[in-house]
């Protein structure tokens, strides 16, 4: 889950990762910005002023980490943040972490995100940097039992009183650690209360009245939900809640470990009523991107809008009060609406890094309430990881993000972090175009219960 982002990187991924690098770095001593002519370029910012629980950590000094005050020199760093607003905002906290240990640079490839993860598996066979942005899950688990992630368990012992024992659960592969949490956001059905309010509609939590509001929101001349599956992973999200709410969160667990018959009636059911529901989404999705279906909601041209927190990346210039979400409806009331797909993203250290004391530094910084807190001043869209970040200064969209992870009673995180990468990328992509294109479930069902008895015996 994951949020890819359309870039000019016309380059090959392991050429653009191992070629030239972006330098985060001061360029004055009173901090400021850094653009440079590339198809990576990335900007620098000052030094953040974002404080809180955590701030001015001995980690933030270097003094807590494994360099032990010493010059951390070259950290490299891989990172699909290749969005201008999480770009910028990863910038200010990399220029943070160089202001605060002298002699300490950030040199920063930033990739296209769809590239970055359809490429992840060579290029951490190959020569990668030391450390890398990815996803907890499955997804994580899949690499360090490969060996080709670093277990940072040292980090941990110095960082693990910041996260709670679910964040610790979701960085642990085989006993260690090998992930940083750096923070969480919800998956939820996005909204613009001034259009609510205008119109009178009012947010619904079964699945019989979303029907009701999206046929009177077709008939006042809206796209009910808008929708976007160019790049493969939106429509992941749609399943999940679909299949969350009609069969429960275990049954979907199991389906994405390859123990469930994905052509078996109850995962019939799922796309059974997708198809009854894809008359209300914005058509054309095959050939559009999520920014651009993102527009259809803050153009006020559609009135809903499934997708992560993220989406409100997309609202730079707009009332920061006029963008809401409420939870995916109750579609089986055994199972309510109890279950949320909040994914985590965060670090991992590649494997042999070539500075790993100072990539270990870097990655204790990235722990902190400071860090993430100075991420989020820049794009608040997400909810910081450490328990210690200081939520008195989050946002109202924040805040309810934080109530719906903290009352659910299960949380996914998401399709392609919660089953095999190989499956999610090679099978339920074009499986799920397919559908989109086709609603010919029997068929589509089949195929994808043949390739899973596949790869998952292999």
């Amino acid at each position: 889950m994951e949020r890819p982002v359309r870039s000019s990187v016309a380059k090959d991924f392991e050429t653009t990762l191992m070629g030239r690098r972006v330098f985060l770095r001061n360029l004055a001593a009173a901090g400021g910005l850094a653009a440079f002519p590339s198809l990576l370029a990335a900007c620098g910012g000052g030094e953040s002023e974002s404080g809180g629980a955590g701030g001015g950590s001995e980690a933030a000094a270097g003094g807590g980490s494994e360099a032990g005050g010493a010059d951390i020199g070259t950290v490299t760093v891989g990172s699909n943040y290749s969005d201008q607003v999480p770009q910028d905002a990863l910038a200010e906290v990399f220029s943070s972490f160089e202001s605060a240990n002298a002699g300490a640079t950030v040199e920063v490839n930033t990739v296209d995100h769809n590239t970055f993860q359809e490429q992840i598996n060579n290029y951490l066979q190959g020569r990668p940097d030391d450390v890398f942005s990815w996803f907890a899950g499955f997804r994580m688990q899949f690499f360090a039992e490969r060996g080709l992630a670093t277990p940072i368990t040292d980090v941990w012992e110095e960082i693990g009183g910041s996260y709670s024992d679910a964040f610790r659960e979701a960085s642990t592969a085989s006993g260690e650690q090998f992930f940083i949490p750096f923070y969480n956001y919800p998956w939820a059905v996005f909204y613009r209360p001034s259009v609510f309010e205008e119109r009178g509609y009012t947010t619904p939590t079964t699945l019989d009245e979303f029907v009701t509001l999206s046929e009177t929101m077709q008939s006042d001349g809206l796209v009910p939900i808008a929708f976007a599956d160019q790049d493969g992973w939106p429509a992941m999200g749609t399943f999940d809640y679909l299949n969350m709410r009609t069969n429960g969160f275990e049954f979907h667990m199991s389906l994405m470990a390859g123990e469930e018959a994905w052509d078996s009636q109850p995962v019939k059911d799922v796309f059974n009523t997708w198809a009854e529901l894809l008359p209300f989404h914005q058509e054309a999705a095959l050939g559009r991107t999520w920014q651009e279906a993102a527009q259809s909601l803050v153009n006020k041209e559609a009135g809903m809008y499934l997708l992560g927190m993220f989406v409100g990346e997309q609202f730079t210039d707009q009332d920061p009060d006029d963008l809401d979400f409420f939870a995916f409806p109750e579609i089986n009331s055994e199972h309510g609406q109890t279950a949320v797909e909040a994914p985590i993203d965060g670090w991992m250290l590649s494997k042999d890094p070539e500075n790993e004391a100072g990539a270990k530094a870097l990655l204790t910084y990235l722990a902190s309430a400071e860090a993430q807190q100075t991420y989020l001043g820049s794009n608040p869209t997400n909810i910081a990881a450490s328990n210690e970040a200081d939520t008195s200064s989050y946002n109202a969209l924040q805040q309810k993000a934080v109530e719906l992870i903290g009352s659910a009673e299960s949380i996914s995180q998401f399709m392609d972090r919660d089953t095999r990468p190989d499956f999610a990328s090679t099978v339920m992509i074009p499986a799920l175009q397919n559908f989109i294109r086709t609603q010919d479930v029997d068929t589509i069902t089949r195929q994808i219960e043949q390739q899973k008895q596949t790869i998952f015996t292999s």
